[in-house]
């Protein structure tokens, strides 16, 4: 299941473009203000963003200059602005694409296709600290000692580095790493996964300095 964050105050058009991209492999979570979308982005994690860039409590240029702190997700700026520093402007604060409205909701559900596909392109290789993670030859080594993780550690630590800094809900963890079509996961089940990968991780489990947990909501990789 593909998701994606969409942000748009009108309600008509937030309404007719979750309609049209919506589907049973991709799930639109609709936001209407910019206070909204920054909760929703800061607590989920999502394959591609579509943000409107002016809304009544700011702009979606804010979000997208946030989110580009911490992750590479592939983001689709819209907007009434159609001059060129507006389209300038967009695309320096890291935007992949920008789409001027009004337009066609056949184009968008083309770009949108397009970025999906470009944003499973992952990278597997990360070097954080004293870590680095190559997942594609599953080589994993701390202060340069390997570690040995199972194929669910890999994959929880693989979801958490990739969108480290956000806050990745248990629901949705659960839902990325437990993809064998299994209709019930035990919860305690990512519980203990993330105690074992702790355990290989941190120098002093208890009080992580990584994977950290956000109480009520999930875990995150924390940025330093």
């Amino acid at each position: 299941m593909q998701k994606i964050l969409l942000l748009e105050d009108d309600t008509a058009l937030g309404s007719g473009i979750q309609l049209a991209l919506e589907n049973p492999s991709v799930q639109i979570r609709l936001c209407r203000t910019l206070a909204q979308g920054k909760e929703e982005a800061a607590r989920n994690a999502y394959d591609l963003l579509i943000l409107d860039v002016n809304l009544p409590d700011g702009s979606g240029l804010e979000l997208l200059r946030q989110v580009r702190q911490v992750s590479a997700v592939p983001v689709i700026l819209l907007t009434a602005n159609d001059l060129e520093m507006d389209i300038v402007t967009g695309l320096e604060s890291g935007a992949d694409d920008y789409i001027t409205k009004p337009f066609s909701l056949a184009v968008l559900r083309a770009r949108v296709n397009a970025q999906l596909r470009r944003g499973t392109g992952k990278p597997a290789y990360f070097k954080l600290d004293d870590f680095t993670f190559d997942f594609d030859a599953m080589e994993f080594r701390k202060n340069g000692q390997s570690m040995d993780l199972s194929k669910t550690e890999q994959k929880l630590l693989r979801f958490l580095v990739e969108n480290r800094g956000q806050t990745l809900s248990r629901a949705t963890l659960v839902d990325r790493i437990w993809t064998d079509g299994a209709e019930y996961v035990d919860e305690n089940a990512l519980s203990v996964t993330v105690k074992r990968l702790r355990s290989k991780l941190e120098d002093n489990p208890s009080s992580p300095k990584y994977l950290k947990t956000v109480y009520g909501i999930g875990y995150t990789w924390a940025v330093k």
